[in-house]
């Protein structure tokens, strides 16, 4: 499924880019993605566009965001850390965090792997047409052992 986002990210600036579902999956269809795995990504991406409005205006900048203990299971450590660096950082206000943590629980199997998370962290961006931050979008692709330090 991730590499079925990642496709969508590289191919499709914006989601309001993508053809109708039904064109889409034969465009993935045709590039070499499984069905099943596009079914999953389309309906991952479906829970996305539904829950980007209900985030809007819940949390002020001051609230203080607790993870549940099965939001802390599924989610990792570092996964929470790296939304929590994020955060402190200014990058991801509480309406994408909630965002970036209602899709990750949507994803079968814990704890996630941070990779897939970083994943998520992006399709959200892409989601409401906004375009990370150039360190940020290092974070997201960058391995910490290939960055070179200045």
């Amino acid at each position: 499924m991730f590499d079925v986002l990642v496709y969508l990210y590289e191919t499709y600036w914006r989601p309001d880019a993508c053809p109708d579902h039904a064109q889409l999956t034969r465009k993935l269809s045709a590039v070499g993605f499984e069905s099943d795995e596009i079914q999953e990504a389309l309906s991952w991406l479906d829970g996305l566009a539904e829950g980007a409005a209900s985030y809007q205006g819940q949390q002020g900048p001051l609230s203080l965001r607790v993870y549940s203990e099965a939001e802390l299971d599924h989610l990792g450590e570092p996964s929470v850390g790296f939304i929590s660096f994020l955060e402190s950082a200014g990058v991801l206000p509480p309406p994408m965090r909630e965002m970036v943590i209602d899709r990750g629980m949507a994803i079968p199997g814990a704890p996630m792997d941070l990779e897939d998370l970083k994943i998520i962290v992006l399709m959200v961006f892409w989601s409401r047409g906004e375009e990370p931050d150039a360190l940020i979008l290092d974070e997201l692709f960058v391995a910490p052992e290939d960055r070179l330090i200045h």
